[in-house]
This record gives structure tokens, sequence and C-alpha cells, in this order.
């Protein structure tokens, strides 16, 4: 094959000691697999492998349901990877985008539709094409009717395509797929006819597709544009309702660093947030969606609260809750990460400054925002806290569980009861970490928990009887997964069993 971007040029191959599979990796790292057929002699045909990114990875987000997970990275794809129901194994599904720019962002907005930003002051809208909710069916074991039935089936388009020169993915409806032919005689009425843009050929996959496939036919229509950022993409956060999300752009001034919130429904700004002097590093949405928290490079949070609905104005609008200063700022670096208890109440931040603090109580009824304050002890974590997140499945007892990051790419657990004696240190109990070889190499970038208990993929298809399901069901709960994106190109998903935890 040719050398070179995204096409495939292989680098080397190795063939298994039988003869009957060959492996080769080409120029961007991807590996190609071909087992020998039993059946026709002669005949090779592609087998599954293993994919991932072939740079940092920036981000990732779960699904609402926790079914899949989607990443996006500085190789500037988005990635989609799920569970193949015959192996229980994560495997690459989807390239939803392969983008001209260095992918920073996302947020799902909805089962099947997210909102990505990249190093370009646009932020693109995608929405899947039924030919990847048809194999993401068969694939994952869900059922395709009920699938197809949540997503709106009537307007899907069957897939995508980048024009050659293009950014952005064109959607490819039934019509476009139909060969354009003439009594065997293909008839041009312009050079573009004859050279046709769309590269997209729909699939029926029963396993997970191989990279050629990846490439070319897997790609996401991007429904639409979102302007308004003088810089290039940072962050983004959508709230648990789906309608609403921010954003924030790279600033070194006051005038670029506000959040911009965008309606899901209509995609208009909806309103500027308007607070931080330097880049906004993360925001997140109270599970409730009453609340919104920016933090920032300089070293400050920000809590914006929503107004209750009037009759003049039906669109959510937000004011400033509660904020730090200068005076009142605990941390001395930049706030890398943030995050929300399940119970919308406290929410906890972390910082190059190595320290971890959870904030609070929270009431959105309350109008003053004085009473936000640190909740618990300084936690010490001795590197870089890069992220940061609250499990949203309680302890046994009532404490809450947090995933922490480090720059050098090990993952911390901790456990913190807020009744426990702070002055002492004694509400942050350490109940594990990543030994070497499950850590990254690199600083971690995201984490993630899924957003419900049990592990994606391990479902009840393999029980007869109702007390039999309520058992797996039973067992399945006591389980937690986290997913963590590093900058060494890695997306990791660790399966934690909170009845195991010190």
């Amino acid at each position: 094959g040719e050398v070179g971007g995204n096409t495939l040029g292989f680098y080397g191959c190795q063939m298994s000691p039988d003869g009957a599979m060959i492996v080769a990796h080409a120029f961007q790292g991807a590996l190609h697999l071909w087992c020998k057929d039993h059946d026709k002699e002669g005949e090779w045909r592609p087998g599954v492998v293993i994919s991932g990114h072939f740079d940092a990875v920036q981000d990732l987000s779960w699904d609402p349901e926790g079914e899949f997970i989607l990443t996006v990275g500085s190789d500037q794809t988005t990635r989609l990877f799920t569970p193949w129901r015959k192996q229980t194994t994560w495997h690459e599904i989807s390239r939803p985008q392969i983008h001209g720019y260095d992918m920073q962002c996302l947020a799902m907005v909805g089962r099947f539709q997210f909102v990505s930003g990249a190093d370009e002051k646009v932020l693109r809208v995608f929405q899947a094409p039924r030919n990847f909710v048809e194999n993401f069916a068969n694939i994952s074991g869900a059922s395709k009717e009920k699938l197809l039935t949540t997503s709106d089936a009537a307007s899907l388009p069957e897939g995508a395509s980048t024009p050659a020169l293009g950014l952005s993915n064109k959607a490819v409806f039934q019509g476009d797929l139909v060969p354009k032919t003439n009594n065997g005689e293909e008839q041009f009425n312009s050079i573009s006819d004859q050279y046709q843009e769309s590269y997209f050929h729909p699939l029926i996959l029963t396993e997970p597709p191989p990279e050629d496939h990846l490439l070319q036919n897997t790609l996401w229509p991007e429904v639409q544009k979102l302007y308004g950022h003088g810089f290039e993409m940072f962050c983004l956060a959508s709230d648990s309702t789906r309608t609403l999300v921010a954003s924030a752009c790279k600033a070194s001034k006051a005038e670029h660093a506000a959040v911009l919130l965008w309606s899901t429904t209509t995609w208009r700004q909806l309103q500027r947030l308007q607070f931080h002097t330097l880049t906004v590093t993360q925001m997140a949405f109270s599970p409730d969606a009453q609340l919104l928290l920016a933090v920032s490079r300089d070293r400050t949070w920000s809590l914006w609260r929503r107004n209750p609905p009037t009759p003049e104005c039906s669109e959510p609008r937000f004011s400033l809750h509660a904020h730090t200063g200068k005076d009142t700022a605990v941390h001395s670096r930049i706030i890398w990460s943030c995050d929300w208890s399940p119970d919308s109440k406290y929410f906890v931040t972390s910082s190059r400054d190595k320290k971890v603090i959870v904030w609070g109580p929270c009431r959105p009824e309350s109008s003053g925002g004085s009473e936000i304050k640190p909740c618990s002890s300084v936690l010490d974590v001795g590197d870089s806290a890069t992220a940061v997140a609250f499990c949203p499945v309680l302890c046994s007892d009532n404490s809450y569980l947090l995933a922490i990051g480090l720059e050098c790419g090990r993952i911390l657990l901790f456990r913190w009861n807020p009744g426990q004696d702070v002055a002492a240190g004694g509400d942050w109990v350490r109940c594990g970490e990543t030994d070497s070889s499950q850590s990254h190499t690199l600083a971690v970038k995201r984490l993630r928990w899924r957003p419900r208990a049990g592990r994606a993929g391990v479902g009840n298809s393999d029980v007869d009887g109702q007390t039999d399901i309520d058992r797996k069901l039973k067992e399945e709960s006591s389980w937690v997964q986290l997913a963590s994106a590093g900058a060494d190109h890695s997306v990791k998903i660790f399966s934690l069993n909170k009845h195991h935890l010190q």
C-alpha cells in the first residue's frame, strides 16, 4: 500500500509459525491480521485485532447507558470502543471523526450524539448513522429495534464520508448508495459525477471491523458547527438532562476565558459566563443539572446556579453562585480537574500543587454563596493531580469513592467520609492504587466512572430463570468500572469490586 497520512502503507509483517496467519503493521501503528480460509483454498480473510490511538488521548466519555466509550486524541481521531459480546473483550467498532486538527475534548449529548472540540475555534456536533446503530447492536448484543426507536430511525442517514479536501463528514443517505448506471455504460454529466465523493459502503458487521473499514466506513455525519470562541477549544461538558452543553477555549485574558452555554435542541448560544481570567481547564454540571462548576488555570473555581424559569424566559439561565478569589483560593497552582459527588452535595478539585480538596455543601435553593468552603482536609497525593472523579455509586458505609489520576501515570483510590475528623485528616482513607503494570506511563488525562453499577458487556444472556437473573444482578451491582485516558496513547478500563476495597 502507499505510505503516509491515514492510508494503508505497511511497514512490516510477520507470519505465524504454522503459516496460517499473517500480521502486518502500518504507518500509524495499526495492526492488520489475515487468517487462511480452511474452506476455500488459497483465500485469506481479515481477522480481529486490537487498535487504539497513536498519540496522547485527551478526553473520554461513557454513553449515558454505560455500554460504550468515546475517546478523542492528539492523533486527530475520535474513536468508539465497546465490549464484543462473543469475547467480552473491548474493541474499536467505529471511528466517528478523522480530523485535520488535534482533538481536545468531547461531550455526549444523548445516546448516539456527541459534540467534539479540536485545536480550532469551532465545535462540531455528530450523530450516529443507521449503519452504526445496526452494527453496534450486532456486536454488543443489544436489541436493534430498541436502539433504532430511541434514535429517531426514520431520518437517520446510512453513513458518512469526507470530501477529498474537506474536514466535515457529509451524511450519505439511502438514495446516494444506488449506483448510477445506464444500459451497463456509465454516462457522466460532469467531472464531479465521474469522481464520486461518497466513499462509504454500508457493512453488516458481526465482529469488530478491520482498520481499512474503520478508516472509511464508520464515520458519523456532522450535523452542526458551533461558532463563538476566539481561540482553540479546550474543554466541554454536558448536563444530565442532555439539553445543555458548556464549552471553553484557550485564553490568556479574561475576554476569551468565558464559558459559552449552548442549547442542544436549537444549537443556539444561550449565554456567556464571564468570570475567569485564564483558560478554563475543566467543567462539570452537577448530577441534578442545577449547578455548573468551572476550574481554571488562574487557580480559582467558579460555581454557577441555574435560575428558576420565568414566564418571559423559558431557556435556562445561569448566574454566579460562589467562587474563590486570590485571597480565598486554597490551590496555589493550576487546577486541572473537578467532579461532583453523585448526590450533587459536594464537588472536588485537583491541582498541580498536588492537593485534592472536597468543597461544599451545595444547596441550590440557598441564595448566598459564602457558605461553600473546604469540607475535607487537604489531601496531598505527592504528585501533580491531573484528573479526579467521584464514583456514582456510594461505598457500603455511605462514604464516597474517588479516583485520582497523577502526572506520573498512577491512579489512586480514596474513600472520603464527610462525618470523620477533618482536622486530623481522618476523613480520607486510601483504599487502592494501580501497580506499575496497570498504571499509565505518562500523565492521566481524564478519569470517568461508568454511570451505573455493573460491568459493560456482562449481560444476563447466559443465565436461566428469574432466580439466576436476580443472583447475577446482585453480583454485578457490587462491580463498578473506571475508564482512564493517558498521554501515553492508551485507554484503560478497570473493573473494581466494591466489597474487596480495603
